[in-house]
């Protein structure tokens, strides 16, 4: 077996976020959907940057936000994702490198550029995503090099990542390669509309694949198609060996077999912008898990990952994590 080298490897859309202000009503007045991610072509993401207000540009996607996490509480993470040879995939680039996190998958050539995310924040701090995903799906299988799943305690694996078809194939590849080195696998759900695409699909590879999944309640209840989020936990159990899963201010449950933990939220210092919130809870989890950490010590360093990163603009972390998770845990 190889030798451990990551607590996490995390394959994922490498993409640029786009943030501004808006207000409802410039989302109703634009036909997007609040609080989700819309995938969009390249015409629609020049049309909507157009008449965004003005903007703060910072390196995003879902697993690359979660790797920095746990380079930020002091774990060692990895990360796999296609960004292009332009101006935002050196932003990319410098800023997950700068964040102490391993990036050596090539870039795309002579394709698509960079994706980025048009990111509209309302006054209540929802976050309504609008996605060129570009280079992103030139993401593929020949991108899994095994020796780096194989040197990862845990693969994390982004569930928007199952768009690109080719993608896909990077996702189940990689998920095989850890499975048979007897490493783990962890699935975040990422979006009920992501869910709502490959339910099917999704329950497939959770039960033949994941060890550790991911999910906000309204992916959770999306999942099994139900309206309680009791009824969800229910369904979830023994699916996989351990379901993390946010509710919001409400905490979060952790399901492992016939063991129920609730975990209560932490205070927020503000309550600015959610995105990201689901990506550094699992930074937390992951690291808590990967360091030695039972599972309430590790969802409660992801409740003080996910409070921190609600607190400002932007989907990775300001202040010095590993510094705040040891002054609240004591």
């Amino acid at each position: 077996m190889a030798d451990i080298r990551y607590d996490v490897v995390g394959i994922g859309n490498a993409i640029v976020d786009v943030i501004a202000h808006t207000d409802d009503a410039f989302l109703a007045r634009h036909g997007l959907a609040k609080g989700a991610m819309t995938l969009i072509d390249a015409a629609a993401a020049a049309a909507l940057y157009d008449v965004m207000g003005p903007a703060i540009e910072c390196s995003g996607g879902s697993a690359a936000n979660t790797v920095v996490g746990v380079a930020a509480l002091g774990g060692r993470s990895s990360f796999i994702g296609k960004v292009s040879t332009d101006q935002l995939g050196s932003v990319f680039r410098h800023d997950i490198c700068a964040a102490g996190v391993a990036f050596d998958t090539p870039p795309a050539v002579n394709t698509a550029p960079t994706a980025r995310s048009l990111i509209l924040v309302t006054a209540d701090a929802q976050r309504s995503m609008q996605t060129y995903l570009g280079a992103c799906v030139e993401l593929g299988p020949e991108d899994i090099q095994p020796a780096l799943i194989e040197s990862a305690k845990v693969t994390y694996l982004e569930g928007y990542l199952w768009d690109p078809p080719r993608a896909k194939e990077a996702f189940l590849k990689a998920a095989e390669v850890a499975r048979r080195a007897g490493r783990k696998v962890a699935l975040t759900l990422s979006d009920p509309f992501c869910v709502d695409r490959h339910r099917a699909e999704f329950h497939d590879l959770i039960e033949r694949h994941v060890d550790i999944l991911f999910a906000n309640q309204a992916e959770i209840e999306s999942l099994f198609e139900v309206e309680r989020f009791d009824d969800a936990l229910q369904e979830v159990r023994h699916r996989c060996e351990i379901a993390a899963l946010t509710r919001s201010e409400k905490g979060s449950v952790i399901v492992a077999g016939d063991d129920v933990h609730v975990i209560d939220a932490e205070p927020a210092r503000a309550l600015v912008d959610t995105t990201g919130a689901g990506d550094l809870y699992a930074a937390g989890f992951l690291y808590g898990l990967t360091n030695g950490h039972g599972l309430v010590a590790a969802a409660r360093i992801g409740s003080i990952a996910a409070a921190e990163v609600i607190s400002h603009y932007g989907a990775r972390p300001e202040a010095d994590l590993a510094r705040l998770v040891a002054e609240r845990m004591g």
